[in-house]
């Protein structure tokens, strides 16, 4: 069988009764063009089913409508959601999204860069690249295509970047269970090579110090993203410090397997129900990267990072740098918010 004909511009100019350029300018949406011949040309398409080459576009100066988008891990609750709401809000503009993964390390996104640039985007967002070089901002600026970067902790001060405000959200957490009358309160959760897990713990600790309580260093406990891990170490965290009244966990994992501990710290010590356990003994503060009607149903107060509210805003910046808006570039930081379940 004979390959289908491939419908060419040519075919819809001609179809519309129209010059080539006219097509073009119609398709871009630029110059001046009569409502009754967009109509025609319009309709041809609809009618041949023609394809615009977006790349083709691009390279004779037009707008593909097309934004990359390199997203660190996939897997995290946190770049799932902002990439929901990052393409939400795009495809609501007309525009599509390019996805590719970068790595975890960040060891394709080089490549994944010139990816995108050969094909020839309008804009590019990379979400979760900390510690990359400049290097990658100079390449997109050769190019003339904007960069932004979307990331769960603060780097590259000199870069376009928007981020949630990690040491704030720590701060109104502490700061929380301090007000409940929690004065002896610990942090489980997150690995020390994490800067995320660095900007969460310093506002834990600088708000322990600014209102005069006891920290220690053996209460700031790592633990590998399991609730089976998580559930270990906090057993093991109050044998050795039976007066702790309140932990902060790094992350929904970790504040379920901590849930999970006390449960079994409260049978195994004949302390009563959970529910004096909890509000007599230990109470559960924890960070939040999932929206809030997806988290648990337990006695533990969220400091929820917005991050589908952050895909929202990157859509509106990645928008403002292609038209060339005159809107400052730099870092823009985004609070948490305090959920407190019922």
């Amino acid at each position: 069988m004979a390959n289908e004909k491939k419908i060419t511009i040519n075919d819809v100019a001609l179809a519309a009764g129209v010059s080539v350029s006219t097509v073009s300018l119609v398709l871009s949406g630029k110059g001046r063009i009569s409502s009754a011949t967009g109509q025609r040309v319009n309709e041809a398409v609809e009618q041949l089913g023609f394809v615009r080459n977006r790349q083709a576009a691009a390279l004779r100066g037009g707008q593909s409508g097309v934004i990359g988008l390199i997203v660190r891990d996939l897997a995290a609750p946190f770049y799932a959601e902002l990439t929901a709401g990052l393409t939400e809000a795009l495809e609501a503009q007309g525009r599509m999204v390019f996805l590719l993964h970068g790595g975890r390390q960040g060891e394709h996104l080089l490549h994944r860069l010139d990816t995108l640039l050969n094909q020839g985007v309008d804009g590019i967002i990379i979400a979760g690249a900390s510690g990359v070089d400049v290097g990658l901002c100079e390449r997109a600026a050769q190019k003339g295509v904007p960069l932004l970067f979307a990331s769960r902790a603060s780097y590259l001060d000199e870069a376009d970047t928007l981020r949630p405000d990690n040491m704030q959200a720590a701060q109104m957490l502490t700061e929380y269970l301090i007000r409940r009358g929690h004065q002896r309160i610990a942090w489980l959760g997150g690995k020390s090579s994490s800067l995320t897990r660095a900007e969460r713990v310093g506002g834990y600790c600088a708000t322990l110090l600014k209102y005069g309580l006891p920290f220690h260093s053996d209460w700031v406990v790592e633990c590998d993203n399991s609730q089976k891990l998580a559930a270990e170490a906090i057993g093991a965290l109050l044998r050795r410090n039976p007066t702790i009244s309140a932990v902060i966990c790094y992350n929904e994992t970790i504040a379920m397997g901590a849930w999970f501990g006390l449960l079994r710290a409260g049978r195994q010590s004949g302390e009563g129900s959970v529910e004096t356990f909890f509000e007599q003994q230990v109470a559960l503060a924890a960070f939040a990267d999932l929206p809030e009607n997806a988290l648990d149903d337990l006695p533990i107060v969220w400091a929820l990072t917005p991050a589908r509210e952050m895909g929202y805003m990157l859509a509106d910046r990645i928008l403002q740098r292609i038209e060339k808006t005159e809107t400052p570039l730099g870092q823009q930081i985004m609070s948490a918010r305090l959920i407190r379940q019922k």
